[in-house]
């Protein structure tokens, strides 16, 4: 517990730390303050407080920190954003000319990132309309149905923009990623309401105190299983030939790549959720077709036919979006650039067969365990736990939590490191080896 408190004076003391912790707080103040502030013309004492919560509309009101269901200005939030950076780089695989922009460095990367600008705001437009036709009743609207409509679309899609530049600033003058903290900010919103409403309810006897405890400790139990998922990585060995430039030596030091075992991060659970969301849909569309034992099994979150489905979709997804994400040719000829080679593969078409076919291993389990972290929540609402709640215990939630503070305490740790204080967390520190990136160098969200 000392160390803990000295470490926490010391990242006081660092005047640059401390400027860029104070920053993150006040941005991320600014964006719950401005998710409480309602769109021009709706009635808000017309809004139900059920509204948005369930189905696609319930996981975009999580991402949204409640937004969503409140009619904000901040409604959207980065959904499009999101959706206009895996468009962006599922380009780069089809198109040449988005291909090229990921090779040409940072010019190339500045490029991509305003194509997703403009991306996203044609998104949130589109989305915005969408929005407000589906989620505002007639009754709801204080002005009259075409002005609020226009009107709140571009509000809404300034809101989506003033959310990106927010998360830019957070990356720039704060810590961690600023994105990826805007998504986690909005998901940890609901948490104390999620925590009390269970506290409550098992108090009053469903169950008792006992019950909580359990309910706390197997909650902790999978936080820390996801963790190990998130951190787990196979270290592959790399080594540089030695060259002499004047009377110094470079290269000769054995270097390695860590690829992740789950490289993918939560996209597949979110993939795979979008697909889950079509049986429901149908049946709201087609009535007779709802009353079908296939579509409701599939339409039910707590069924055994929804959950084996839902976790074969994210096994395919997590394989193919590792694919996409890790490119073992470019890898294999950046290191034949740099004279680098794997003991006992040759350069080349070799070490990219190499490459591939560890990851192809890794990826398996990380992707069964995947699929278990997020079929959990089901499993924990069939036990009694309260669906709120229960959100917590794995899926699309907790992975972003996880992936999100382990990277900004990674990022306080380098700093910390810098000027030569202890760090957050114990780190495997190997001395002559250094860690080679197994990413493309263009900055995304954690997720």
């Amino acid at each position: 517990m000392k160390k803990f408190f000295t470490t926490i004076s010391n990242i006081w003391k660092i005047e640059d730390l401390r400027v860029r912790i104070i920053n993150t707080l006040l941005f991320l103040l600014i964006y719950r303050v401005g998710s409480f502030v309602v769109l021009p013309g709706v009635n808000t004492a017309t809004l139900n407080s059920q509204q948005g919560k369930e189905g696609i509309a319930g996981l975009l009101n999580m991402f949204a920190g409640g937004s969503f269901s409140r009619a904000s200005i901040f409604a959207l939030g980065v959904m499009p954003y999101i959706s206009a950076s895996i468009v962006v780089q599922l380009l780069g695989i089809a198109v040449p000319y988005f291909a090229k922009l990921q090779k040409e460095g940072e010019s190339g990367r500045n490029k991509l990132n305003q194509w997703t600008r403009y991306l996203t705001i044609g998104i949130t437009a589109l989305q915005a309309v969408g929005y407000l036709k589906s989620q505002i009743n007639a009754d709801q609207m204080l002005i009259a149905n075409p002005y609020f409509t226009v009107l709140n679309m571009f509000v809404l899609t300034a809101g989506t923009m003033f959310i990106m530049w927010l998360g830019e600033k957070i990356t720039d003058k704060g810590i961690g990623n600023g994105i990826s903290l805007i998504i986690m900010v909005g998901i940890i919103a609901a948490l104390p309401g999620a925590f009390l409403s269970e506290f409550q309810s098992r108090n009053a006897g469903a169950g008792g105190l006992v019950t909580f405890i359990v309910e706390i400790v197997a909650l902790i139990l999978v936080v820390m299983f996801t963790i190990l998922i998130v951190q787990g990585v196979r270290k592959v060995a790399v080594q540089y030939a030695k060259r002499i430039v004047g009377n110094k030596q470079y290269g000769g030091v054995r270097q390695y790549i860590p690829l992740k075992v789950n490289a993918a991060g939560v996209m597949p659970i979110i993939f795979a959720q979008a697909l889950m969301f079509i049986p429901a849909t149908v049946a709201q569309f087609f009535p007779k077709a709802a009353s079908n034992p296939i579509l409701m099994s599939l339409s039910d979150y707590t069924a055994w036919g929804h959950n084996l489905l839902f976790a074969i979709l994210i096994i395919v997804f997590t394989y193919f979006y590792t694919a996409i994400t890790i490119n073992p040719n470019q890898m294999a000829d950046d290191m034949k650039k740099n004279g680098g080679f794997i003991p006992g593969v040759k350069p080349g078409k070799s070490t990219a067969e190499f490459i591939d076919g560890v990851i192809s291993r890794i990826t398996l389990p990380g992707s069964i365990f995947l699929a278990i972290i997020a079929i959990i929540p089901a499993f924990a609402s069939l036990v009694g736990v309260n669906s709120a709640f229960a959100r917590f215990f794995g899926g699309t939630s907790l992975i972003i939590l996880v992936g999100v503070v382990l990277d900004t305490l990674q990022q306080i740790e380098s700093h910390l490191l810098m000027r030569h204080y202890d760090g957050l967390m114990k780190t495997g520190r190997i001395k002559g080896r250094t860690a080679v990136s197994a990413g493309s160098g263009t900055s995304q969200p954690v997720i």
